[in-house]
């Protein structure tokens, strides 16, 4: 019986390909060490064995070896694209001159701007120590109005090392960093000065300058909102974008309009394969003697990928290009377009390329939607609908597919953004066709009529769809009960939900419908999960512990980015100053507690009290911002050398370990579990050796 399920499955082994090379990558980036050299030889070895023994394998079981042989080809390519991306990093807190070039512009959640700068010169950093790339937010009045693509530029400004994860387990923008190559990041309040104009460009800089010329025209063409929003769809430039609309088209699930993934990616290049091989139908000598669509078929794929060149290239983007240059080849090819193998084939490709793809929401939703979308439409290719009426049919497509996306990007978009959006469905139903009808073929009519100087009639015809989506953002978002938040999930319900929907899908046979039940699970493990009772931020200065009302913060400023990851993974995002005025904690000026059952946990904030604390206050673990040179927390004395009869996390420490998770267990014990230990000791956030264990501490 299970030989006749696996040879039931030689139809679509393909398909399961980047299954098992992402489980392989997966494997990789869970890891709390990073694997050594034996680990490494002993699964080459064991890969090398495997494929030595392929022919001795019965052929029903041969997939399941090259499964195996996959997924250590995946952990393997993980590793080495982590190698490959090793570069200097900031180790300390700088304050001095900086001065780099720009290769990149765009705006941070504060709507600063921010710019990256490559060829960085630090004052008094050698070269071999000095990062490669910084990206620094600029902030007050500046003398310069606008940044040019390649400007070398000098400030005074502060950079720091990338953080770790806000919480024990969560986004760890050390590792996001990393891959991203950013060796410190930080501000600057001084005046941003042209040091050098632009010289000698290469290909890559050359493109940014165009991207960014363009930008500049759409949006001088395109007045406010709309003309930043089509400057982002254009360009992939959203350096001018409000938060406020931002976070209105991610209310309403219209936000992955403004990123350039496979919508915009489809409807530019099948606009472009439809207008080419209609007008070469026109011309009758052409369309009897040339192969009109395979000539429409290059055309597209020409102007895919400078659209991805133009448009900065990430991994949307390229994850789109690629599943078109895969639908177009087969056109080339003479076979099927969009089958379930190109959407495999492209995320091959992809996985290859880029394996640190595979941990963001960017590739996670954008091959969520397209599979499911795939599987879907191949379901339905059997259902008589020529008994509807003709014009119901493309609103019934439109309406399948926004249902089908919706549905299977949400968990995905929930899980990584924490918020569900109640009236999605409803919005891009009134919003996505106006894009593939109006907005992008107006994009490419502009594009065409730029050397005309005609470009003003695409932007014309643009503006007024550009406008509905934002009206129809802005409206859904201003409706109550819009959306609901929900708390971050454990960590194996995405890896869980994924395999399970895959399963259902890629399975030949009634076994699959052995998904549907496996799919229940994840969402039965995120219903039950729990956040940390008490949150420590890993400079010190910050404290939340967990109550009736919802977490209840330390302060009511400063320490906004972590407070706001806080409440956002809590599911219930407000404003800091109500999160700080919520009761639970016990303020006595510079000294906050906090009790987890019998334990005491003291968090005091600056020198003054730090010297007038006596011992440790009654308190079982203290939390202080400031180094405590009265203790060995900072050097890594055990605690029978501390002076302080508690455990002691002083910024010192806290910079070693970063931040803490404290619960109190069903026992009576104490857990703390740092952010250090839970992320594990990678090469991209310094640590080496094996990771540390959570702290359990017992009642004498």
């Amino acid at each position: 019986m299970v030989e006749d399920a696996l040879l039931a499955q030689r139809g679509g082994l393909l398909c399961w390909v980047p299954v098992w090379l992402g489980l392989g990558i997966g494997w990789y980036f869970a890891q709390g060490q990073e694997p050594g050299a034996f680990v490494l030889a002993a699964g080459a070895g064991l890969g090398l064995a495997v494929l030595l023994g392929l022919p001795h394998i019965g052929v029903a079981y041969r997939p399941v070896a090259m499964a195996v042989i996959i997924a250590m080809t995946g952990a393997g390519l993980a590793k080495y694209r982590s190698d490959a991306m090793a570069a200097p990093m900031l180790s300390f807190r700088y304050y001095g001159a900086i001065e780099g070039r720009v290769v990149n512009i765009d705006r941070s959640a504060s709507d600063a701007q921010r710019l990256t700068l490559d060829r960085v010169v630090l004052d008094r950093m050698p070269p071999e120590r000095t990062p490669a790339r910084v990206r620094v937010s600029v902030h007050g009045d500046q003398p310069l109005a606008r940044y040019h693509p390649g400007d070398v530029l000098v400030m005074t400004g502060h950079l720091s090392p990338p953080a770790g994860p806000a919480e024990p387990g969560g986004f760890d923008f050390q590792r996001h960093a990393w891959f991203l190559g950013l060796g410190a990041v930080g501000y600057t309040r001084t005046p941003v000065l042209r040091l050098a104009a632009p010289d000698s460009p290469d290909a890559m800089m050359r493109i940014f300058a165009l991207r960014m010329a363009i930008s500049r025209a759409v949006q001088e063409a395109i007045p406010g909102e709309a003309g930043a929003f089509a400057a982002a769809i254009m360009t992939g430039d959203r350096s001018g974008m409000g938060q406020e609309s931002l976070a209105a088209l991610r209310a309403s699930n219209l936000a992955h309009l403004l990123a350039i993934s496979g919508l915009h990616m489809g409807l530019l290049t099948g606009f472009v394969f439809a207008v080419v091989r209609y007008g070469l139908a026109l011309v009758p000598f052409v369309a009897l003697r040339w192969p009109g669509k395979k000539i429409a078929a290059v055309a597209a794929l020409i102007v895919g990928a400078f659209y991805l060149a133009l448009s900065g290239g990430n991994v949307a983007t390229e994850r789109a290009f690629v599943m078109v240059a895969v639908m177009l080849v087969a056109v080339l090819l003479g076979r099927r377009a969009l089958t379930l193998r190109a959407v495999a084939i492209a995320a091959i490709i992809v996985l290859v390329w880029q394996p640190e793809a595979l941990t963001g929401p960017g590739f996670q939703m954008s091959f969520a939607a397209t599979v499911a979308l795939v599987a879907v439409f191949r379901a339905l290719r059997g259902v008589d609908l020529y008994r509807l009426p003709r014009w119901t049919r493309p609103v019934l497509s439109v309406f399948v597919s926004s249902l089908v996306a919706g549905l299977a990007t949400a968990p995905f978009a929930a899980a990584h953004f924490n918020i569900l959006s109640h009236y999605g469905l409803i919005a891009n139903l009134i919003s996505v066709p106006l894009m593939g009808a109006l907005v992008m073929p107006a994009a490419v009519l502009a594009a065409c009529l730029w050397p005309l100087g005609l470009d003003w009639i695409g932007f014309a015809l643009m503006e007024p769809g550009l406008r509905w989506i934002l009206f129809v953002a802005e409206t859904t978002a201003a409706q109550p009960r819009a959306f609901s938040h929900v708390i971050a999930p454990p960590k194996p319900v995405l890896p869980l939900l994924a395999l399970a929907l895959l399963w259902l899908i890629l399975w030949q046979g009634r076994a699959r419908f052995a998904g549907l039940a496996l799919a229940v699970l994840p969402f039965v493990i995120w219903q039950q999960g729990t956040r940390p009772a008490l949150l420590v931020a890993d400079d010190g200065g910050l404290i939340g512990l967990m109550g009736t009302e919802g977490r209840a913060l330390s302060k009511a400023t400063g320490g906004s980015f972590v407070a706001g990851i806080w409440l956002e993974n809590d599911g219930g995002p407000v404003a800091q100053q109500d999160a700080a005025s919520r009761s639970g904690l016990l303020r006595e000026g510079r000294v906050v507690t906090a009790m987890l059952g019998e334990w005491r946990i003291m968090q005091v904030s600056g020198k003054t009290a730090l010297a007038a604390l006596q011992g440790c206050g009654g308190a079982d673990v203290l939390i202080l911002n400031q180094p405590d040179s009265s203790t060995g927390a900072s050097t890594g004395a055990s605690a029978g050398d501390r002076t302080r009869p508690c455990l002691v996390y002083d910024a010192i420490r806290l910079r070693e370990t970063g931040a803490l998770a404290l619960d109190q267990a069903a026992d009576g014990a104490l857990r703390i579990v740092t952010s250090g230990a839970a992320a594990g000791n990678r090469p991209w956030n310094g640590r080496s050796g094996a990771p540390d264990a959570p702290l359990v501490l017992m009642r004498q």
